[in-house]
């Protein structure tokens, strides 16, 4: 028996000596992964269009996790081709860049949401939150009727964004101090955007419920569900070879 193999055996039948060698392998391979990270601006390369959400979308987002729609739709496509041919290109890091929290998930009852903006209309995705089943009649999405009942007159935009501007997504002052009127500024029809649109850009503003007479959490909601995976050309993207 070779003298390398001994040695591996006692160090299988020292148990004390064994956990001292894997805490030895674990720590140098953690250093390897970690100190990079010391030396580099960023871990995530930014991306042209992607940038922080809306007063409007972000509400809509916070209502999303609210409901915990988390727990049955995730918002991250694989680079696996069943899943760039179902649901579109493949999710980038930097578009989850000023989620906080990410939603990501881990679980698909529902489809995978990260690509669903612009892919049915504002009235779908209304009757689909009232009543899921007239649309997909094998779904088994519990009803968000309420959604449209609710003003959106209590939310905190302003303390939002402040929030989220302190854990470092990039709103200035006056995105703050504008957030308030922007939140409804977005959903009112008719509406000057001008202003909205140059410091939210693709910013889509409209009455998004049906309703223009009121701002409810479904025009959040429809908002944020409408601009998912709208702000990253991936067309200009493509490699020259496969644009040809």
């Amino acid at each position: 028996m070779s003298t390398k193999l001994l040695d591996h055996k006692k160090i299988e039948r020292n148990v004390t000596l064994l956990g001292v060698l894997s805490l030895v392998v674990v720590a140098i391979g953690g250093i390897v992964e970690i100190a990079p990270l010391f030396w580099i601006d960023s871990t995530v390369e930014k991306v042209e269009g992607v940038r922080p959400y809306t007063p409007l979308e972000q509400a809509g987002r916070d209502i999303y996790v609210r409901e915990g729609c988390y727990n049955c739709h995730s918002q991250m496509v694989r680079p696996f081709r069943d899943e760039v041919e179902r649901y579109g290109p493949y999710s980038l890091a930097a578009e989850s860049m000023y989620d906080h929290p990410f939603q990501w998930g881990s679980k698909r009852t529902g489809p995978d949401l990260a690509r669903v903006g612009g892919r049915y209309s504002d009235e779908w995705h209304v009757q689909h939150l009232k009543n899921p089943q007239s649309v997909v009649p094998e779904s088994i999405m519990p009803r968000y009727a309420f959604l449209a009942q609710r003003d959106l007159a209590g939310y905190d935009a302003k303390g939002s964004l402040t929030a989220l501007s302190r854990v470092g997504v990039p709103y200035s002052k006056e995105d703050i101090e504008k957030a308030a009127a922007d939140m409804i500024l977005q959903a009112t029809p008719f509406s000057d955007t001008t202003d909205l649109m140059k410091r939210y850009p693709k910013a889509q503003a409209r009455d998004f419920d049906g309703d223009p007479t009121r701002v409810t959490e479904m025009d959040a909601i429809v908002a944020y569900l409408q601009m998912l995976g709208t702000l990253v050309d991936f067309e200009s993207a493509k490699p020259q070879e496969q644009a040809r």
